[in-house]
């Protein structure tokens, strides 16, 4: 099978699959360029109410293929910043599932998702400074707003690689599973994620990243959504609120 991104919808969850095994799912140029239009397809569909990256086999990505490097290594770091821009303005909640090597590029993708989950033995890496190459911008800020500046320089300095317990002391991850147990808690998280309300969900992704000029337009969101009505008589009767509201597929 050619390198590709592969995708399905089930129970209200889209997954990603970074599908290289022959290169550890290293990204490939025509892999960058096709993530942005995949997230919007799948952002457009009510049905898809959160989403989980992860990539084939035992391994979630080793960065970009190298070998797209040997032409314009600038071109190829503005199709890798275009995925992860894509990614992170994903409108619903996306979610890394990483099994061993999150490095280069792999770690630009789990760090534009919303959370993190890593099995044991995982190993992340941010590693521009092995092939000379200035880390984006944007990348770095993200990248620091995670792990802080101490921990994001650490990474960056040395490009070394780092294990999943060291990514969860700072930040990188957020739960750190047993071999084995990681798909099973995916899926009962995101089980979770899609039964809650996708207004607060929406609302609280933008404020948490930091956006300050839409407060009037969430709370006019949440005044027609029903929503709030729903939760409160959904607590009050002991039963599980059933959410309609979703987003607007022109935002």
């Amino acid at each position: 099978m050619e390198p590709q991104l592969l995708h399905a919808v089930a129970d209200s969850v889209a997954t990603v699959v970074v599908h290289h095994p022959a290169k550890r799912n290293a990204m490939t140029a025509a892999m960058w360029r096709a993530l942005p239009p995949l997230l919007d397809t799948l952002a457009a569909d009510p049905d898809v109410r959160a989403l989980v990256l992860t990539g084939e086999g035992g391994t979630f990505c080793a960065g970009a293929d190298i070998s797209t490097l040997r032409g314009s290594p600038q071109e190829a770091q503005e199709l890798a910043v275009r995925a992860e821009e894509a990614l992170a303005a994903f409108p619903k909640p996306t979610l890394a599932a990483i099994r061993g090597h999150c490095v280069g590029g792999g770690s630009q993708l789990a760090a534009a998702c919303d959370l993190r989950f890593a099995e044991e033995g995982a190993l992340f890496g941010v590693t521009p400074a092995k092939l000379g190459i200035v880390y984006p911008a944007s990348s770095t800020r993200r990248l620091v707003a995670l792990v802080g500046p101490a921990a994001a320089k650490y990474l960056l300095f040395s490009g070394e690689l780092v294990g999943a317990e060291r990514a969860l002391r700072t930040g990188l991850v957020d739960e750190v599973l047993p071999e084995g147990e990681l798909a099973e808690r995916v899926a009962e998280f995101t089980r979770i994620l899609v039964s809650r309300s996708q207004l607060t969900q929406a609302a609280a992704k933008e404020f948490a990243d930091g956006r300050t000029d839409r407060d009037a337009y969430w709370a006019g969101q949440a005044g027609g959504s029903g929503d709030t009505e729903e939760g409160v008589a959904a607590f009050l009767e002991r039963r599980q609120p059933r959410f309609t509201w979703n987003v607007p597929t022109s935002e």
